[in-house]
Parts: structure tokens; C-alpha cells; sequence
């Protein structure tokens, strides 16, 4: 089943059309990467899914029931992250928890339970300092363990690493994969080193429109084929070699790319001929980044 499907998204604002056409489905229990640049529409998709913004055509569906603008009954399946989630600052974690379930009127036995759940899941249950001297990464952190609390079926998370330095960025990707045995991911971001960590299936969005979308393994054969690099043991080797082929792209002083496959039995030839040392040939797939600058090119 897909707990979100996006039909024909079109959203304006004034003279500029920031959504175009665009459809995507997120199947349950996946972590979905919702990709593309800065200012592409990722966030105003995600205000339409959770009915702040009216769309100005098209249908979306939460685990089978239509969003509606300003009525917004689906987002008690929802749970959300924002890019820079806000917190009150003289609260420790567990205070603001057990205040999430007061506030939704959860039973207080329950509170308990899920509070010591979600701070272990988050790597938070030894802090028990005030939330004002937290680092942005717990910070990140804790507006997960918030996001989870209501056990909701599809858990959107906007931008949620893009401030976070590599080990912050590792322990909330980590955590947002465990996160997918009792929810949905969509997962907003333009850091595609992410997208290729953690991400089932993905949709690249270029100009409001979907460019691209599958699972990982099908959106590398889409577009680009896996390339052949090609190390050599002495760096004049490399440069005379390119002399003869233009078609080896240097990448290093001794390492060169082929991305035509046709050319690779000339080339071992010409190499065995003579007598050129190789260290290593090894067929390299192409990167996300890669594929996503070939298709906003095309």
C-alpha cells in the first residue's frame, strides 16, 4: 500500500508556478528521498501535504483519505520535522515528550512508555540538561523522538541534515532508518551523499517538475551507464594515453574515466602493446550527483 500519492500537483504564487504536474507515491515502511536544489518546491509540497497551503490543482492522499486545505484531519497520521525545529529552551527532553503527550491527550502510563522509547531511539536518554544548551544535531535529534511520538504512519522530514556536521548527519540518518520499521520516511533534502545512504526510492524535483523518479537501482540505469576508471601506474602514461584516446577523461594524475564501453577493448590493446603498467581497472556506477546535473541539463 502507499501511504502518500501526489496526483498532478500544480501550485502557483502570483505569476510564478512553483509546482508543475507533479506526481510521486511513497509505498509504506520506505524511506523515500525527495530531491532537488534549493528553492526547486520541496517545501511547498510538503505545506500542501499537510493541507497549510491550498494547491491549485491535483489530488494527495495520506494512508488513502484526501488532504484538504485547512482541514486538515489526515495530519493525525502525520508527523513532522522541520528544518529548524523549535523547542522550549528551559525544558530538559523528557519534560517537552511528556508535554507533547499531555497536550494530545495521552494516557500517562503511555507517555512514560513512549518517552523512554523515543529518547533511547534518538540516543538522548542520558540528557538531562535543558534544551537551550543543546547542540543542533540533538536538537535534530529531539525534534524526531517529538515527531514519532503519536506513532504516526508517514513521519516528512524537511531539509532535516542540511545544518549538521558529518557525525550529526550520521547518527539522524541512522536513526531515521530505524525510524522506517514503524513508519514512512519522505525524506526532503539536497544532499544527495544522504539520498544514496538511506533512501529506498527517490524522486528528483528540477523547476517544480519530477525529472526523475524510481528506486535507486533503477534511476542508475535510467539515464547514465556505469563508467570504467582506469589507474595507471605513471602519471606520463596517463596524459600520453589521452593523446590517443579522447575519450578517457583524466580524474587524477594517474586515473582516467571512460564512460564509452565500446572503446575499452581498443584501449587494453593499445595499454598490452605497450607494455603500460595498470594498477587497477574497475567499473564505478555513477553517482546520484552525477545523474541528477545529466538530467537538469537535459
Amino acid at each position: 500500500m502507499d501511504m502518500l500519492t501526489l496526483s498532478n500537483i500544480a501550485k502557483c504564487f502570483g505569476e510564478k508556478q512553483v509546482l508543475r504536474d507533479v506526481s510521486f507515491s511513497v509505498p509504506e515502511h520506505t524511506v523515500f528521498g525527495f530531491v532537488g536544489k534549493n528553492g526547486a518546491g520541496k517545501t511547498t509540497a510538503m505545506k500542501l501535504i499537510l493541507g497549510l497551503l491550498a494547491g491549485d490543482g491535483g489530488e494527495i492522499f495520506v494512508n488513502g483519505i484526501p488532504v484538504h486545505y485547512g482541514n486538515t484531519a489526515t495530519n493525525r497520521f502525520v508527523g513532522y520535522l522541520p528544518d529548524v525545529p523549535e523547542f522550549y529552551p528551559y525544558m530538559t527532553p523528557a519534560e517537552y515528550l511528556r508535554f507533547c503527550g499531555e497536550i494530545s491527550g495521552m494516557p500517562a502510563k503511555e507517555i512514560k512508555a513512549r518517552c523512554e522509547e523515543l529518547l533511547c531511539l534518538v540516543g538522548l536518554e542520558k540528557e538531562n540538561g535543558r534544551i537551550k544548551g543543546f547542540s543542533r544535531g540533538m536538537k535534530q535529534r529531539l525534534g524526531v523522538a517529538q515527531a514519532l511520538f503519536g506513532r504516526p504512519k508517514l513521519l516528512i522530514c524537511d531539509e532535516p541534515t542540511s545544518a549538521l556536521d558529518p557525525e550529526g548527519r550520521k547518527e539522524l540518518l541512522d536513526i531515521l532508518v530505524d525510524a522506517k520499521e514503524e513508519t514512512t520516511v519522505l525524506f526532503s533534502t539536497h544532499i544527495l551523499s544522504d539520498v544514496e545512504h538511506i533512501c529506498d526510492e527517490i524522486a528528483f524535483l528540477h523547476d517544480g517538475r519530477i525529472v526523475l523518479q524510481g528506486s535507486l537501482e533503477e534511476v542508475r540505469t535510467i539515464k547514465r551507464a556505469a563508467a570504467t576508471e582506469l589507474e595507471l601506474e605513471r602519471s606520463e602514461d596517463a596524459q600520453m594515453i589521452t593523446s590517443f584516446f579522447p575519450c578517457l577523461k583524466p580524474i587524477s594524475r594517474n586515473s582516467l574515466l571512460l564512460e564509452d564501453a565500446e572503446c575499452l577493448p581498443d584501449i587494453l590493446r593499445f595499454l598490452a602493446d605497450k607494455r603500460i603498467p595498470i594498477l587497477r581497472i574497475e567499473r564505478r556506477e555513477a553517482s546520484l550527483e552525477e545523474l541528477f546535473m545529466e538530467v537538469v541539463r537535459t
